[in-house]
């Protein structure tokens, strides 16, 4: 079984809704579990904010915490995680912001991801630093993302 297929039976167990807030992987988590037959029951609405406006604008994500930690932390991917969560009304959501590359962003090497996720009235953000290009850390990021929804959703 194929690992978003993974997440989607797991989200449907625990009758879960899910809800995506991406960045530099741009819709590709909640594209893997779209792929999945029978995933309008557990994901209803998901949101690529690829720029901090968008962060701020539509999950919420601080003026302030993007000045002082920029878009690509731990604390902004905690907020965009609980931001969707609140915007979709959905029970767990997990967000993903980093760099792909192939340049350097805020001085922040090219790999380094954050991934987030809010369920149960908390948040929590996991540190990832991938090799390969662009495409490659999108990827690995993906697939981190959809890992930590299984974990997650195991301690239920």
């Amino acid at each position: 079984m194929k690992l978003e297929e993974e997440v989607v039976k797991k989200l449907k167990e625990c009758n879960c809704l899910l809800t995506t807030a991406e960045s530099c992987t741009g819709g590709m988590v909640a594209s893997s579990i779209v792929n999945v037959s029978g995933a309008s029951e557990i994901f209803h609405e998901g949101y690529i904010t690829y720029c901090d406006e968008a962060k701020h604008k539509i999950l919420g994500v601080s003026n302030d915490t993007l000045q002082r930690y920029k878009a690509v932390s731990s604390n902004t991917a905690c907020e965009m995680a609980d931001g969707a969560l609140k915007a979709a009304n959905a029970d767990i959501a997990v967000s993903v912001t980093g760099v792909a590359g192939p340049s350097m962003e805020d001085d922040k090497p090219v790999g380094l991801v954050y991934i987030g996720i809010a369920h149960n009235c908390r948040s929590y953000a996991k540190e990832f630093n991938f090799t390969g290009d662009r495409e490659t850390v999108r990827k690995k990021a993906c697939e981190e993302a959809l890992n930590m929804i299984l974990e997650e959703l195991s301690q239920v």
